[in-house]
């Protein structure tokens, strides 16, 4: 007998035994209690003729009765199981973003590196515009879902570097991505704000030589933050004597690097303030770049700014004349649709737009260029956009190239985060952004399978210097 089956009353004592079932097992329609422990006992009487190796061949009614019970649980639980794995593989097949090659040869490279850049939504800021999340269901918002989703998804993408903006929990990815071998700095905002900005990197393949952080509130720039790593290589020329030694920067660091890390201000009329973040943050990375041997700069961040903007052309071209555009427009946000067509305003009214457009005052371009009088930006850093450098499907990309979207919520469809890279690196492979008709479909993110409303980033660079050849 199966344990745990019930045992049938003694036949020596029926009267006792119904007498003591009574109270137990109470029969709604009246039916007498003799007769239903009968039945009972018809019941364990299959149960133990089911499973007994001594079983009769030809099976009574009420055998055939619990094989059927047994044959519908069969089949609901094969059907439960086959919903389960459906659900399971299409989480699977949703949660795929591929990889995407450049044309360049992967195997003539010897040192290479993955970098990400996220945006993973501030849980303060999640909490504080509901708007942007009205019609994502409250589970997904919630920060204990979140990051581990986060978490889950970055350790498919085998990241050596992690560029992270609206942190608000540092102390948590800090614990989770420790377990992965990954150190992380932090710096949080200014002002009344609780998100900042933090990099990781894998404490087996690059070692932190030197950190500086940039507040841009002492220059007249809002509470933004932005940050500068310096990483070196563990399998570099200088070997691993460097790790317990006072690093000092020299010429030999072949094989370090500039990581930088920026979240730039969010208000789209003030296009003064995001050129002027954006031009303080990349004259410190040259700068820093120069200080430890001319050695290659990575940025990723977060810049409020399309790929049509005037802040996307001055991080490209490397210089910018702020007063052929539109103040209020340099990210490109504030009535793009209607300026697309007219790339450079110069006059106070542009005939074909219609639009009374607004000039540059003088302290609109002192915090702009950082300079009074100074309309001519410019930097040193020779820069090229990752996903510029890897073709990428009609479904997903611009006509430049760039991500049509990295970004959604129930305000906002489009490409705002970017990684960059000076031309000491060459772009391998980058991961391909969602369709945006996948993304049109549903209500917005943060969603079931991915944890923040920005799409991570990553790409893979290798150096290209001689040395570096196998």
């Amino acid at each position: 007998m199966r344990t745990g089956s019930h045992r049938s009353p003694s036949p020596e004592h029926p009267d006792s035994a119904g007498k003591n079932k009574r109270n137990h097992f109470l029969d709604a329609s009246g039916q007498n209690p003799r007769e239903f422990h009968k039945k009972r006992r018809n019941l364990n009487l299959a149960f133990e003729t089911e499973t007994s190796p001594l079983a009769p061949l030809t099976n009574p009614p009420s055998l055939r009765i619990s094989n059927r019970f047994q044959q519908i649980q069969s089949s609901c639980s094969r059907k439960r199981h086959a919903k389960d794995h459906h659900s399971r593989r299409s989480s699977s097949s949703k949660c795929k973003r591929k990889w995407v090659f450049s044309s360049n040869d992967a195997c003539a490279y010897k040192d290479k590196l993955v970098v990400v850049s996220y945006n993973i939504l501030g849980v303060e800021n999640a909490s504080k515009h509901q708007d942007l999340y009205y019609r994502v269901p409250p589970k997904y918002l919630e920060w204990n879902r979140r990051k581990k989703l986060i978490c889950e998804e970055l350790a498919h993408y085998n990241a050596g570097i992690l560029c992270f903006q609206e942190v608000d929990r540092f102390s948590d990815l800090n614990v989770l991505l420790r377990k992965d071998g990954f150190r992380g700095v932090y710096k949080a905002r200014t002002g009344e704000a609780c998100d900042g900005c933090a990099i990781f990197w894998k404490e087996n393949l690059f070692t932190l030589l030197h950190e500086e952080t940039i507040e841009f509130q002492r220059f007249g720039l809002r509470n933004n933050v932005a940050q500068l790593c310096v990483l070196q290589m563990s399998e570099s020329q200088l070997g691993l004597e460097l790790h317990n030694q006072e690093l000092k920067p020299t010429s030999n660091h072949s094989r370090s690097l500039v990581i930088g890390n920026i979240h730039v201000l969010f208000n789209p009329n003030r296009g003064d303030i995001k050129l002027g973040q954006v031009q303080l943050f990349l004259k410190n990375a040259y700068k820093l770049s120069q200080q430890w041997g001319n050695i290659p700069v990575i940025i990723g961040g977060d810049l409020n700014s399309l790929p049509q903007s005037a802040v996307y052309q001055f991080l490209a071209s490397s210089e910018l004349d702020i007063l052929q555009y539109d103040r209020r427009n340099i990210s490109g946000k504030l009535n793009y649709s209607l300026h697309s067509k007219d790339k450079n305003f110069s006059s106070d009214y542009n005939s074909t737009s219609g639009m009374l457009l607004h000039r540059w005052s003088n302290e609109e371009i002192r915090l702009a260029s950082g300079s009074e009088g100074i309309t001519q930006l410019q930097h040193q850093l020779k820069l090229s956009s990752a996903y510029l450098g890897v073709p990428g499907s009609h479904r997903s990309r611009d006509s430049c190239g760039e991500p049509l979207a990295t970004s959604y919520h129930s305000k906002f469809l489009g490409t705002v985060d970017y990684i960059w890279h000076t031309r000491e690196l060459v772009p391998v492979r980058v991961l391909e952004t969602l369709p945006v008709d996948v993304l049109r479909r549903s209500v917005g993110l943060p969603s079931e399978i991915w944890g923040s409303d920005h799409l991570a980033l990553a790409c893979e660079l290798a150096f290209i210097d001689d040395g570096n050849q196998k």
